[in-house]
């Protein structure tokens, strides 16, 4: 595993520099951070490096996750997700990743970011576990905790299981940040395709009172009657 470094990992992504697409990946990152930059890469080819990079140690992926640029934190959490996915993955190696991405979850500061690696890193490890930890990044004042909370039971979800995504989801269900918003909307979609009648339980409380954008991606897959009789309820 040693033969992955950060700094080979960063330079084949340099290589592939496309000052053209540089605006266009900046659309990309919603946040407040002044400092980061973009290469102009298209997300294929971070993914493809990405793989090519699985056995990069965590101590190499803490320090991709450094770097400024926007695509190279893509490039360590798609790692990080490779990782996780690995079926032969021993539990201590699982609970690795998962520290990690904790501990330094203000480098894993986009909504992207999240999607991308907190069913896996997060979500996968928890299917045997206490998830206490979800409810205390639901709490967070961190937006991209707040999402990680509710993105991440997106594994629970493939499972059946479908609790903590409801639960999550009414402790978010009136959050600000319409990234928080949407996220809720989409995760409770999701859990609706195991459970129609568990989403509409849930409309049938909140369609009245929550933001309109989650309300749309929740009923996003209903017929148009039944999307019409919950906008009718919505604000």
């Amino acid at each position: 595993m040693n033969d992955y470094y950060a700094h080979d990992f960063i330079k084949e992504l340099e290589k592939q520099r496309n000052e053209q697409n540089v605006e266009k990946m900046k659309r990309f990152f919603k946040s407040s951070d002044p400092d980061t930059l973009c290469l102009g890469l298209n997300m294929r080819t971070v993914f493809q490096l990405a793989k090519q990079f699985i056995g990069m140690p965590l101590s190499e992926i803490e320090k991709v996750l450094e770097s400024p640029y926007y695509e190279v934190r893509m490039g360590a959490v798609s790692i990080m997700d490779y990782q996780a996915k690995q079926k032969k993955l021993s539990n201590d190696e699982r609970k690795a990743l998962f520290d990690l991405y904790i501990r330094r979850h203000e480098r894993i500061n986009n909504w992207d970011f999240v999607d991308r690696s907190a069913p896996s890193v997060v979500g996968i490890y928890l299917l045997d576990k206490p998830r206490d930890i979800l409810y205390e990044l639901a709490h967070s004042k961190n937006l991209w905790e707040r999402r990680t909370a509710i993105v991440s039971t997106y594994a629970f979800i493939k499972k059946g299981e479908i609790e903590d995504t409801f639960k999550i989801a009414e402790l978010l269900i009136n959050d600000q940040e319409e990234l928080i918003q949407k996220a809720v909307g989409s995760w409770i979609r999701e859990a609706g395709k195991k459970n129609n009648h568990a989403l509409k339980h849930f409309l049938d409380k909140h369609a009245a009172t929550m933001p309109r954008v989650t309300l749309r991606y929740a009923i996003e897959k209903f017929d148009k009657e039944t999307r019409d009789f919950y906008l009718a309820l919505g604000k």
